[in-house]
């Protein structure tokens, strides 16, 4: 096994890796409105093909350990965390209580994937 981590710890961590890249690629660009449309479809593509880098192997060495429902449920809690530090720390945006409460909600939601 990779590093000899356990499956989980390497899923997750994979995982925290590929949305960190998924993010910029999504949003980053949003922050230079003056590059060209086809010059941020570009470079998002790559920082993309990054982040299918990690999320590729992510998956394959969860999946057995973790339900496909598991690993996409993990992936969206990731993601969302992310991104709400992202839009703030990057974007500059601020999170209001209605986001809060509705990234609880699906966290909340989480909990019932997870619940056998």
């Amino acid at each position: 096994m990779l590093f000899n981590m356990p499956i989980p710890a390497l899923t997750i961590g994979l995982l925290i890796g590929s949305n960190l890249f998924m993010t910029y690629a999504w949003y980053g660009h949003l922050r230079h409105q003056a590059m060209p449309v086809l010059a941020a479809i570009v470079i998002s593509w790559g920082v993309a093909f990054l982040e299918y880098c990690l999320q590729v192997p992510a998956n394959r060495i969860g999946y057995g350990y973790f339900s496909a429902a598991e690993l996409k449920t993990i992936q969206e809690v990731i993601s969302l965390t992310i991104f709400g530090l992202f839009s703030t720390l990057y974007l500059g945006e601020s999170l209001g209580w209605n986001h809060l409460i509705g990234f609880g909600l699906i966290v909340g939601g989480a909990f019932f994937v997870f619940k056998g």
